[in-house]
């Protein structure tokens, strides 16, 4: 039987390895020898809460799904009826295209074609590769048409080290501000985090959270944030200096993972509503190129055996 995300794409690099999908260009599972660093799902499933899919042109939620383009209202179609909202940009349920493709590299590609709701065209590929640091996760995107274009980029990775319940583990993102949001989970306002229950700066246990919060205001430069358990082990999400935005989301009905916790860091290059508020968008003109990058390290999970495994 054909699975439900498409072809399926197997990475592998010392002891690392990867299923990488070709419906949302989404990422299976990513493990170290046994060890799954990511929420992995089946083959014949679709990715349960959008995970490890990517999220372009925008991430995160569009109000009412409506905006402004040049005071004119657009209307993007409701992908979150339950909340009226628009989730998670127009590529998340589509194939991609193969571009290329080795024992520990994929390349693959998708058109956004414009519509009423997003008149633009778009070509956008991401490249999933296995090296010495892990994953890394490359995106462009080229405006094919005629007019500047606003663009953002997201994806949705849960992430988890090993057998250890998520909720035994410790999550840092060094983050001053968090948006508030409503019973929609609109952004109503942009809060610091010090002093407060969102303040993760420290590390939090994850048992003690209950999150679905957007934070902003990252240290300069490329981020960081990680996911540690007691023994040493760490997940460390990383961005480059395009991701000033994060999603945490402590999920406690995910799809594969009955009774537990599931967590997502969800690296963004703009919050939630970016085409309202204008936050964090990139404005692309006619023929120009946007390229960024962020990844997924594991670290003491072997030592020097680690290193060794790509000598």
């Amino acid at each position: 039987m054909r699975p439900a995300t498409g072809e399926q794409y197997e990475l592998d690099f010392g002891d690392l390895s990867a299923t990488i999908t070709q419906v949302g260009a989404g990422i299976r599972s990513l493990r170290f020898a046994e060890s799954d660093l990511t929420e992995p799902y089946g083959a014949q499933e679709q990715p349960p809460s959008a995970c490890g899919i990517v999220l372009v042109p925008w991430p995160n939620r569009v109000a009412d799904g409506r905006w402004e383009l040049d005071g004119e209202p657009r209307q993007l179609d409701l992908t979150e009826p339950a909340k009226r909202n628009a989730i998670h940009g127009l590529l998340r349920r589509r194939p991609y295209e193969l571009v290329d493709r080795t024992d520990s590299t994929v390349t693959q590609a998708a058109t956004i074609f414009p519509e009423p709701g997003y008149p633009f065209l778009l070509e956008t590929a991401v490249t999933h590769e296995l090296h010495t640091d892990g994953l890394q996760v490359t995106h462009s995107i080229v405006n094919a048409g005629d007019r500047p274009a606003p663009v953002a980029v997201g994806a949705h990775p849960y992430l988890r080290i090993a057998d250890v319940p998520p909720e035994q583990l410790t999550v840092t993102v060094k983050a001053r501000t968090r948006f508030e949001v409503d019973a929609r989970s609109n952004v109503v306002a942009q809060l610091p985090v010090e002093g407060t229950d969102f303040d993760l700066s420290a590390g939090r246990r994850v048992s003690e959270l209950d999150l679905d919060t957007g934070f902003a205001d990252l240290p300069e430069g490329a981020v960081e944030h990680v996911l540690a358990a007691d023994d040493g082990r760490r997940v460390v999400l990383w961005g480059d200096e395009a991701f000033r935005y994060v999603q945490v989301f402590t999920h406690r009905s995910f799809a594969t993972k009955p009774g537990g916790v599931a967590l997502a860091i969800e690296p963004m290059t703009a919050p939630a509503n970016a085409l309202n508020s204008g936050t964090g968008l990139r404005w692309l003109e006619p023929g120009e190129t946007w390229t960024v990058s962020w990844g997924i390290r594991p670290e003491g999970f072997g030592g020097e055996a680690y290193l060794a495994s790509w000598g």
